[in-house]
């Protein structure tokens, strides 16, 4: 009888080492960088408050050996104000994989150096139930190539998992 109870109490302990497994991998790193351009107007151009509006379009390319993110397009808008130097920073992005397939992910950063937090909201297809979160810093900005445009990149880097 003792041997048939260790043999139940093994199994049961290995089985419960493989169910649990995955949910111990399921967070992942994630770490890419995004370069864009796009367009940006004042709402308020007064020197004590200033708040300006973003709309850019770009490419991610993933930082890491498993390629997350790598080649996604995306579509990031929001909202800057610069009170006494202080910049803020609220904004979404959209990101789209070859598939069609995106995710929806908030940034709120302050600066400079312009640097803050991100967090996944949303996501479709093989991105339905992200969640993950980490943070987000300015890498370059240019000299804007025309009046009214803007063009940097930055890098995300954090963790992320899908529900198994």
């Amino acid at each position: 009888m003792n041997s048939i109870k260790r043999g139940v109490t093994t199994a049961v302990i290995i089985f419960g080492l493989i169910h649990f497994i995955p949910f111990a991998q399921a967070q992942q790193p994630i770490d890419f960088t995004d370069c864009a351009a796009g367009t940006s107007y004042l709402l308020s151009d007064a020197k004590e408050f200033m708040v300006a509006v973003f709309d850019m379009k770009g490419i991610s390319r993933s930082n890491l050996e498993s390629k997350v993110f790598d080649n996604m397009t995306f579509h990031h808008a929001g909202v800057v104000r610069i009170v006494g130097g202080k910049w803020t920073v609220y904004g979404y992005t959209k990101y789209m994989d070859s598939d069609g397939d995106f995710v929806i992910f908030e940034i709120n950063e302050v600066g400079p150096p312009m640097e803050g937090n991100w967090q996944f909201l949303y996501g479709t297809g093989k991105w339905k139930g992200i969640k993950g979160s980490g943070r987000h810093s300015h890498t370059t900005g240019g000299r804007p190539i025309a009046p009214g445009t803007t063009q940097s990149c930055s890098r995300n880097v954090g963790t992320f998992e899908l529900p198994k």
